[in-house]
């Protein structure tokens, strides 16, 4: 095996890979940057560094991300989450996700000497080429353009913004969220023009947390390929965060991108159910332990005991991995670990530099440097670049402001 473990415990021993791929992974992502698409720092900074982004090695409660681990796990482009809670709507989500591209734009102007801002695929591959980490912005919500502004949305993609994911944790006045209650069908007319206004200046249509029919909906109106940023394959996760092989199978058509997400809970339906299970226990304690938050958690810390939470593996994540390729093809995978948007992690996954365990895996697996290449970086750039000419090929029209339903 590639993947040796040392002797200990089992979880306990970390991967060593061997010399030989070493040097091939490193010869991988030197040729082809490592593109993640989705990492949460810009909020994590603000929810536990009041916005801070100086000396990230030194926090007390440590991310998963800093600027040594980024270049020890050969990440060569990073597209930033543009984060805000979807219970924030209105001139106020406005507001509030500005402050997260300020967050982003401090985060990057700290580090000089390791991270670039990147608006195309060119800046991506001149940025790697300099070995600097290109940067970039995903705004993750619909909610974030207010009640359906285009001009918002135009002035995002200005600021840097890559792609925008349809929709988060709710269904918008244009858009269902996979994980609350349907009211479009999938995506309005209203949210047609949204996408069709993203095709034009060039935005991906990022397609994570959207329904399965606004998923269908979105391949059959998108004249550029849309990605998913962080999702993983359903046949072998039933989360509803995850792409189904309906969706899969039309990739090819599209030119789209699936990034494999980390997430634990989306790659085993084990650790999904045992969530599920975790937070019925915690709503019934509620009602049991009113006005005793000692007793509440005293008696939940006694269930975890009796109920420890499934683990997954490096192995798992390669599998959905393999799903997506398998369905869709080699030139629609790639990889989005949504680092410091999650509270578990995957064993040998756990930060920015354990991206080579992944890629060994693999390697372990057979797959060839030219399939490698693709699912670190080159299915993506191929998108970005596509959208790019479909941005190009489309007339320059007056554009309205936009307006959507109000959402509820």
């Amino acid at each position: 095996m590639i993947l040796e473990l040392l002797a200990g415990a089992a979880l306990a021993s970390q991967p060593v890979i061997d010399a030989e791929t070493s040097k091939r992974i490193d010869r991988i992502v030197a040729q082809t940057p490592l593109v993640d698409g989705h990492n949460d720092l810009p909020i994590a900074a603000r929810f536990r560094r009041d916005g801070k982004v100086v000396d990230l090695q030194s926090d007390s409660e440590p991310l998963h991300t800093d600027m040594d681990r980024l270049n020890q796990g050969g990440v060569g482009a990073q597209l930033w989450s543009i984060y805000i809670p979807a219970s924030v709507t209105g001139d106020e989500a406005v507001r509030y996700t500005l402050e997260q591209f300020d967050i982003t734009d401090r985060l990057i102007a700290h580090y000089p000497d390791t991270l670039a801002w990147a608006k195309t695929a060119a800046d991506i591959e001149h940025i790697h080429a300099s070995g600097k980490i290109a940067s970039m912005a995903g705004i993750e919500g619909g909610h974030q353009i207010g009640n359906g502004n285009l001009a918002v949305l135009r002035q995002f993609k200005r600021l840097g913004a890559i792609y925008m994911t349809l929709t988060h944790g709710r269904t918008t006045g244009w858009v269902d969220s996979a994980t609350d209650d349907p009211k479009h069908d999938g995506i309005s007319d209203f949210g047609i023009s949204v996408l069709e206004e993203m095709n034009r200046i060039g935005m991906l249509i990022d397609l994570s947390h959207v329904t399965e029919a606004a998923m269908h909906d979105a391949l059959d109106v998108s004249k550029a390929p849309v990605i998913f940023s962080h999702s993983s394959a359903r046949a072998l996760g039933s989360h509803p965060r995850n792409v189904p092989d309906s969706v899969l199978e039309r990739l090819p058509g599209n030119g789209g991108v699936v990034m494999v997400t980390f997430v634990p809970s989306f790659l085993d339906d084990a650790i999904w159910q045992h969530g599920a299970n975790r937070d019925a226990e915690e709503a019934r304690l509620d009602s049991l332990y009113t006005g005793n938050p000692e007793g509440k958690a005293a008696a939940l810390a006694a269930w975890d005991e009796a109920n420890p939470r499934p683990v997954t593996s490096v192995s798992r994540v390669a599998d959905h991995v393999e799903h997506i390729a398998r369905v869709a093809g080699y030139d629609h995978v790639g990889i989005g670990g949504d680092f410091d948007g999650i509270s578990t992690t995957v064993p040998y996954l756990d930060s920015v530099d354990d991206y080579p365990n992944l890629l060994a895996e693999l390697i372990d697996r057979g797959w060839s440097d030219e399939q490698l290449s693709k699912l670190v970086g080159g299915n993506f750039l191929r998108a970005l670049k596509a959208a790019e000419a479909v941005a190009a090929s489309m007339p320059d029209t007056d554009a309205v402001l936009g307006t959507a339903p109000m959402e509820d």
